[in-house]
């Protein structure tokens, strides 16, 4: 049932999903204290909590919700015709030099995107993603999650012990992994480290596997166009390597971060729960 209904949806034209997204964007807000509260106190912790910023997340995360069957069903024409990579030729020369690559992708704008849209590159044959990926804890939203992620050839990690140790063989071999670096890790998989001022447990996955493996680490994100115009992925090479320490690592990961969504603040997921704390995790003093 889930997969017809998201085929149904794709079907529809980008500008009429991204229109009823808005709409249930709102009645999400309007109908949920839980979501209204959280939405409100993470964008006050940045000192972002305006009215005019507020409405406009609310109506960007509908689109966000929205734009998910679309991204993940449509034909790759389809993908192509809306999406465009800043500065294209940097990117394509980059992916190409030989050794690993970290590509981290936050959740900031059209996330979903970005593999797929990197799986219709021509790099893609010689230099395919391995994308990390939590499996869904609803088993019915399992078969449309995996089969949409893989269908242009991306291949998926699971986030366990095992699926870390085939991304660390990976990126020893040279491959090309992604990984959303703001994504509440499992305890022991972390570390606190600030993020806009309060304490979060962090993923301190990306700065093990970057170290492990010396790969090349990209930020990237997808920005979401007005009116269904389609999506333009920035990207950043991140020139500073980690250090090796945990904390740290984590601390310099938000950072990057906040960077972006600075520059983008109406396009992040200000409704996730970003400073939940793990069960078993130890608290922050």
């Amino acid at each position: 049932m889930v997969l017809v209904l998201a085929r149904l949806l794709a079907k529809l034209p980008l500008r009429v999903l991204h229109a009823l997204g808005v709409v249930g964007g709102w009645i999400v807000y309007a109908a949920s204290p839980t979501y209204r509260r959280r939405l409100r106190e993470n964008l006050a912790q940045a000192g972002l909590d305006t009215p005019a910023l507020r409405r406009t997340v609310i109506a960007e995360i509908g689109k966000q919700a929205a734009e998910m069957p679309w991204v993940w069903l449509r034909p790759a024409a389809d993908l192509q015709r809306v999406t465009a990579i800043e500065d294209l030729p940097g990117l394509a020369a980059l992916i190409g030099e030989p050794g690993p690559v970290l590509l981290l992708t936050p959740h900031l704008g059209c996330f979903e995107i970005i593999a797929q849209h990197y799986m219709l590159q021509g790099w893609a044959a010689e230099r395919p993603m391995t994308a990390l990926y939590r499996v869904p804890r609803k088993a019915a939203l399992r078969p449309l999650l995996e089969q949409a992620r893989v269908k242009r050839g991306l291949r998926l990690a699971a986030a366990d012990l095992g699926g870390v140790r085939a991304l660390l063989r990976l990126l020893k071999q040279g491959g090309v992994a992604g990984i959303l670096p703001d994504q509440v890790p499992s305890r022991g998989d972390g570390a606190w480290a600030p993020f806009f001022g309060r304490p979060a447990y962090t993923m301190t996955l990306p700065a093990r596997l970057a170290t492990a493996a010396a790969a090349r680490v990209v930020m990237l994100f997808a920005e979401r166009r007005p009116r269904g115009g389609g999506f333009t992925i920035h990207w950043t090479p991140i020139a500073q390597p980690f250090s090796g320490d945990p904390a740290r690592d984590a601390a310099a990961t938000n950072r990057w971060v906040e960077d972006l969504v600075r520059r983008h603040p109406a396009q992040y997921l200000w409704s996730y729960n970003r400073y939940k704390t793990p069960a078993g995790a130890a608290v922050p003093e």
